[in-house]
């Protein structure tokens, strides 16, 4: 019965706020249509002023992965994380969240395909895609389309954000699935 009502509702969700707005521009004499396009046009300006940034970002992380830092770190990385009691093969997922959410769903798909999405790591996986963010893509889009230059704290917060997500992810997972 409750699936049914959460199907229901997930369904008409979308087209249900769309006519909201519809109905409560019109009452407000708001012109929808015309303000619409405005956002859209602003919304587009926006995205050509970040296709530098974007760029930037994703040869870097091309770089970093095709250049083998990315494998050197996971290396170096390793005995740190077994410590916290990390199975070795969550960590380029753990490397590659802050920078890219597409590779990072990547790697946590071919994980969870491997070990099997009931295993430990495989739900390790899914807690980490849960509990840490794309800190670097996130930066990018808001603070380029904003135009802001100085960013190091935002950085570091970001970053220290994410170790939180991780480590967290790890005492869970540990505790109730190790």
């Amino acid at each position: 019965m409750l699936e049914s009502i959460l199907n229901q509702v997930s369904r008409w969700a979308i087209p249900a706020l769309f006519f909201i707005f519809l109905f409560l521009g019109s009452i407000r004499r708001v012109p929808v249509y015309e303000a619409f396009i405005q956002g859209a046009s602003e919304g587009f300006q926006t995205a050509v002023r970040i296709i530098p940034y974007l760029v930037a970002m994703f040869v870097a992380i091309k770089v970093f992965r095709a250049s083998g830092a990315m494998g050197l770190l996971a290396q170096i990385l390793a005995p740190v994380l077994e410590l916290l009691g990390a199975p070795a093969e969550v960590l380029p997922l753990a490397l590659m969240r802050p920078l890219s959410g597409s590779s990072a769903l990547g790697i946590a798909t071919e994980l969870i395909k491997t070990y099997g999405p009931d295993s430990l790591i495989g739900r390790l996986a899914s807690v980490m895609q849960g509990s840490t963010d794309t800190t670097f893509f996130v930066l990018t889009i808001y603070f380029g389309s904003a135009g802001i230059k100085r960013y190091r704290h935002a950085i570091f917060l970001g970053l220290l954000a994410d170790l939180t997500g991780l480590l967290t992810s790890l005492f869970i997972c540990n505790r109730l699935f190790g």
